[in-house]
Order: structure tokens, then C-alpha cells, then sequence
């Protein structure tokens, strides 16, 4: 078997595996935590899985990668708002963590890491198509 054939066999399999981990671990931390987590530290990873959607709705082959042609550019702008919606809930996530690490009264600094982890596993799960 080739190595693609695998990938679309186990790829769908690996990338939801892969978005679950993601999950797994905020919820982890939410159960975990001592005090009350407040609906801001969600929003990153529903921002996330909101991006995941989004670049599950294009297929690869209706992406046209020539500079000089005009395609389809509602596709592009769609792929455009689905990334910044992506590297918005990566960066407030981080600024979550470091939010949570200097203040003392707020949740633990576990709830900022598994916010950071929950947002890069949601994001690095590979298109499997």
C-alpha cells in the first residue's frame, strides 16, 4: 500500500484523535481547577474548533494556486477569515496563560497551558482530504 492510500484510510481517524486531545485537555483543566474558570478562557478553543470547521469546508482541489489567472476569490477571503480567526484564538490563548500566571486570584496556570495546548492541537490536526 502507498503511503497516501494509508493517510486516507487513518488520516480522518488521526486528525479527529488529534481535535479530541485538544478538547480533553481543557476539559481537564476546567475539572481540575480549584476556582470557577470564567467564559473567556473558552473562547480561544471555540474560536479554534470555529476555524477547524471553516478549513473543513474547502477541498484542496478546488483551490486554484495560480498567481496570474483569476479564480474564485471568495474561497481565498473565506480561507483568509478562517486563518485569522485560527492565529486570533492561538494568540489569545497565550495571552490567557500569561494572564493566568501573574495574576493570583484568577485560575491556575494549568487552566492558560491546557488553553495554549487545547488551541495548537484543535489547529495542527492536518486536513486528512
Amino acid at each position: 500500500m502507498d503511503v497516501s492510500e494509508l493517510w486516507a484510510i487513518f488520516g480522518p481517524g488521526v486528525a479527529g484523535a488529534v481535535f479530541g486531545a485538544g478538547w480533553w485537555f481543557w476539559v481537564d483543566a476546567v475539572v481540575c481547577s480549584s476556582v470557577k474558570v470564567s467564559f473567556v478562557h473558552y473562547l480561544p478553543g471555540i474560536f479554534a474548533s470555529l476555524a477547524a470547521l471553516m478549513f473543513n469546508c474547502v477541498k484542496k482541489e478546488d483551490i486554484d494556486y495560480s498567481p496570474y489567472e483569476e479564480s474564485e476569490w471568495r474561497l481565498k477571503l473565506w480561507l483568509f477569515i478562517a486563518y485569522v480567526v485560527a492565529f486570533v484564538s492561538l494568540a489569545a490563548s497565550v495571552g490567557l496563560l500569561i494572564q493566568d500566571s501573574l495574576v493570583t486570584t484568577g485560575p491556575p496556570v494549568w487552566t492558560g497551558v491546557a488553553g495554549v495546548l487545547q488551541s495548537v492541537f484543535v489547529l495542527i490536526r492536518e486536513h486528512p482530504y
